[in-house]
């Protein structure tokens, strides 16, 4: 089956096409402001995606793989602040200015909670922001920028995960080493942490295990890899056409051990909102989930900045 047009703009083109293509990190600045982040270059390549422990994660399958970009830290309170508050993005401004066509893009309405949940602001991953919020912040660094940032697919998040790796972790299977690079609920104390202060994986990113959990763009379907066994899935995407659940990866500061692994599966849940006050639900924010975070993905051959805001612009599903 031919994939839809949102499958292509998500993974791009076939990864055999680029198996010998190379690709340099880099740092990408904002211009106009003092904001900057990193991303780290990710190889094409195939590999096995999957675990044996939970229902959902099997069969083991391999997975074609193009080359992409990926934030080497999750996304921080430092960088998603400005997109949330214009006032705080007007003093990170350079000149205290801000282009009409920045101004433009749609903001989260002003959080109720403090969302950092007294866990630290400065350095510390963002959270608790939905899934919409999520591809709205990378709106509004594609009109920043001029780059397509979007989220991972739940593929693509695995393979950096792992790193190359074949094992439970990407350091191998041995979880009392989780303490040298992840924050977890065994070390956490219950709080976030600064962004890269355990060991990175192999492919230099940090907090692929712990800290928070990470949304991927993906449907959650818990039978989804069944379609994949003894085949080869050539840069999988279940496209989201339901509000809930969506797939998040990493597991988090409150999480045991079993839910760091590169391939365990958490499905979002409508009870995340349950403190939400508002009728309908927010698109925005997720109360009771102090836990969940993002990293960016930036794909080697962009799509057309017409089929780039048909990724944006997809119109909210509405909460219940």
């Amino acid at each position: 089956m031919r994939k839809s047009l949102l499958a292509l703009i998500l993974s791009g083109m076939s990864s055999s096409l680029f198996a010998q293509q190379k690709v340099e990190s880099y740092v990408q600045e904002i211009k106009g402001t003092k904001l900057k982040f990193d991303m780290v270059a990710i190889p094409a390549g195939v590999y096995k995606q999957g675990g044996n422990v939970k229902a959902d994660e099997k069969p083991i399958h391999e997975v074609k793989i193009a080359p992409f970009w990926i934030g080497k830290y999750e996304v921080t309170w430092n960088l998603f602040e400005p997109f949330l508050y214009k006032d705080y993005e007007l003093t990170q401004s350079i000149d205290g200015k801000i282009t009409p066509e920045v101004d433009a893009v749609t903001r989260p309405t002003k959080p109720y909670l403090d969302m950092t949940f007294g866990m630290g602001k400065e350095g510390h991953p963002a959270l608790a922001m939905t899934h919409y919020n999520a591809i709205q912040f990378c709106k509004w660094l594609y009109v920043r920028t001029g780059v397509f940032y979007r989220l991972p697919t739940e593929a693509e998040w695995e393979y950096a995960c792992r790193a190359g790796s074949d094992k439970a972790y990407s350091f191998g299977d041995d979880a009392a080493l989780l303490d040298q690079y992840a924050w977890h609920k065994g070390n956490s104390d219950g709080s976030t942490h600064l962004v890269g202060t355990k060991k990175p994986n192999a492919w230099g990113l940090f907090d692929m295990h712990g800290n928070v959990s990470e949304w991927t763009f993906d449907q959650y379907i818990e039978d989804y890899y069944q379609q994949f066994d003894g085949k080869v899935a050539d840069n999988p995407v279940a496209i989201p056409t339901k509000l809930y659940p969506n797939s998040v990866r990493g597991g988090a500061f409150d999480s045991e051990a079993v839910d760091l692994r590169s391939a365990s599966r958490v499905a979002s849940d409508p009870f995340w909102k349950q403190l939400d006050p508002q009728i309908p639900k927010s698109n925005w924010w997720f109360p009771e989930a102090p836990f969940v975070g993002m990293r960016l993905v930036r794909p080697v051959t962009p799509p057309s900045h017409e089929e780039i805001m048909a990724y944006y612009d997809k119109a909210p599903i509405k909460d219940y």
